[in-house]
């Protein structure tokens, strides 16, 4: 049973596309979520190995990875460390900045990764939150090679990174679950890894789905981008996440973000 209210919430199960896509559609449901008043929550996975900057990252501290080297490259509009999309499921999810789940930017963290902690245990797999974090020296490059309190850990390895971006009417938390390693990230183990065992993607799409409604309350409702709606977001494809002075780090404003968890 959920502590938190019922909350009606738009659906959205993306297949895999581009990385500067991507990244639109989680910037104009944020906007629609100012706009509208209401959640929306989005699966996604990526068409091809990409690696997305944080925001505040410098373009070229990508060239001290070298198996991502090859890889195409998108900024975010949170923070935190880089992210090596690949075998992997994405969430996004938009809240209006009234709905009890934002008033806290640590809430929302931690309510979406108790979640995960419930799923996996039905599972037989044991989740845990990372505890403290000392302060001190410079962070790895890599979201999954960092530590911060509330992520998710299954023994050692850090299976899912969270980053926010939080406007005056609303928060966008988007996120990655490592399902398997990836060869552009060959230091980084995934569930399967760690489990011994598949993670189909479909099937933890579902459980999840489900989930979320039991943990969060939400109520879902069905409903695809308009023809209008995937029209602004080209716009924004192509005026900002594939635009190489965005992702070179040289035309960055607006909103406020936090650092991955």
């Amino acid at each position: 049973m959920s502590s938190f209210p019922n909350t009606d919430c738009r659906l959205l199960v993306h297949p895999p596309s581009d990385g500067a896509w991507n990244m639109a559609v989680d910037e104009y449901l944020l906007g629609w979520t100012v706009r509208s008043g209401c959640c929306c929550w989005r699966f996604y996975q990526w068409s091809e190995p990409t690696l997305s900057l944080g925001y505040f990252q410098e373009y070229s501290d990508r060239e001290a990875h070298a198996p991502s080297r090859d890889c195409r490259v998108v900024r975010r509009a949170s923070g935190g460390g880089a992210i090596l999309h690949d075998r992997e499921l994405t969430y996004s999810f938009t809240v209006p900045a009234t709905h009890p789940l934002a008033r806290r930017r640590l809430w929302l963290y931690g309510a979406v990764h108790q979640v995960l902690i419930g799923l996996l245990a039905a599972r037989g797999v044991t989740a845990r939150p990372f505890g403290e974090v000392k302060p001190g020296g410079r962070a790895p490059f890599l979201c999954f090679n960092r530590r911060s309190a509330g992520d998710l850990l299954v023994g050692e390895a850090k299976i899912i990174g969270s980053a926010q971006r939080r406007l005056a009417g609303a928060v966008l938390q988007h996120g990655s679950v490592l399902v398997a390693r990836s060869p552009a990230a060959p230091e980084l183990p995934g569930l399967e890894e760690v489990t011994q065992r598949a993670w189909p993607v479909q099937e933890l799409i579902d459980t999840w789905q489900q989930c979320l409604a039991e943990g969060l309350g939400l109520r879902w409702r069905n409903e695809p981008l308009s023809g209008e709606e995937r029209i602004e977001v080209a716009r924004i494809t192509a005026e900002k996440y594939a635009s190489p002075q965005w992702t070179w780090g040289k035309k960055r404003r607006g909103g406020k973000t936090s650092q991955d968890r």
